[in-house]
Parts: C-alpha cells; structure tokens; sequence
C-alpha cells in the first residue's frame, strides 16, 4: 500500500518534468522562429503577391509566440503553485484538479466543473 503524499510528491515531480519540458520547448522554437524572420531577405520578395504573403505568415508567426509568451508566464505560475504547495487546487472552489485534467493541460488552476461553468458564463455575454 503506497502513501498518498507519496503518490502526490510523485505526482509533483511528474508536473514539474511535464512544465520544464513545455517551456524548453517553446523557448527553442522561439529562438528558430526569430532566426528565420531575421534571416528572410526583403528583397527576395520584389513580387507584391509574394511579398504579402511573406507578411501574412510573418503576421501569424508572430500571432504564434504571442500565445507562447502568454503560456510561458501560465508555466512560470504554475511553478510558484508548485513551490507553494497550491499546484493542484482549483482556485475558484478549492477541491483538487484531477490528474488526468493536470496531465492534459498542466497549466491550468480550475477543476473541470468550474471550468465549464465559467465557458458557460462566457457563453451568455
């Protein structure tokens, strides 16, 4: 018979593994993804149907590490909720978050039901 705090400390380190190599992860294609913007030449694109789409992906590359930049600071979150010993919790009614809900999004701070319940308010407006 295992101990729960056990099982949770393992849990912990699983979350922190699962963090760590998300935030790598971004910050590499960062680092790609800004090499290759700098290393397109300008020029290179004389044709205007060209150049507009050099600049539509651009646009949505960027639109990309916006949304990376934004997980990255939910990742720096859920480290200190790691730290604090708060990793886990639903903020909004205190129970646990499930494992399973942990695993697929390991950023998250809502349980399942009030996270539906808050698309549902979302819903209305």
């Amino acid at each position: 018979m295992t101990d729960n705090s056990t099982v949770r400390q393992r849990d912990l380190k699983l979350f922190r593994k699962l963090l760590e190599g998300r935030k790598r992860d971004i910050l590499q294609e960062s680092e790609r993804a800004v090499g290759a913007m700098n290393n397109e030449s300008e020029e290179a694109c004389a044709d205007p149907t060209d150049r507009a789409a050099l600049e539509s992906d651009r646009n949505f590359l960027l639109r990309m590490r916006d949304r990376e930049r934004k997980l990255l600071s939910k990742i720096s979150e859920a480290f200190a909720r790691l730290e604090d010993g708060s990793y886990g919790r639903c903020e909004e009614c205190g129970g646990e978050i499930g494992i399973e809900r942990l695993k697929a999004r390991p950023v998250t701070t809502l349980c399942i039901a009030c996270k539906s319940a808050q698309e549902e308010r979302e819903q209305k407006i």
